[in-house]
């Protein structure tokens, strides 16, 4: 079954969704406590969201959840040990939440050139205001440490 453009910017969105769940999850132990503890119940809101999101997919849009792209993951994992390395662990791994969210909001903004049913729309708007204030904050531990 081929997917039409409403459900491609629904799966892309609920893929970069996944995505920044899987990765700061995968990367809690590496988070300084103070960090953690400022992104986690922002992380815990978008989880829900995300559950939420997928459920109205397949009600309205019928579309179901994908696997999980596992060596992607890994891939992922494994380059930002690596420039952990040669940087401070921590701003590395800002920097790359901070790029997770960058993808997010492209597949959000492309989201919202397609009507969506309304029970859908609230969750959407959830979303784009959740990674805002993910944004915000990433940026504002970014300068923090470069002061």
């Amino acid at each position: 079954m081929f997917l039409d453009n409403r459900q491609v910017a629904m799966d892309s969105v609920m893929e970069a969704l996944a995505d920044s769940l899987d990765y700061f999850q995968d990367n809690l132990e590496r988070l300084r406590p103070s960090l953690r503890d400022t992104l986690k119940p922002l992380y815990e809101a978008r989880s829900k969201d995300t559950k939420e999101l997928q459920r109205l997919a397949k009600r309205h849009l019928k579309l179901m959840p994908r696997d999980a792209d596992v060596e992607r993951d890994d891939y992922l994992w494994l380059w930002s040990r690596l420039k952990s390395f040669v940087g401070n662990d921590s701003e590395v791994l800002v920097g790359e939440l901070l790029e997770q969210e960058r993808v997010l909001m492209q597949a959000l903004a492309t989201l919202y050139t397609h009507p969506m049913p309304d029970a859908i729309e609230p969750v959407i708007e959830r979303c784009w205001k959740g990674c805002r204030e993910l944004i915000r904050e990433l940026y504002r531990l970014q300068r923090k440490k470069t002061r």
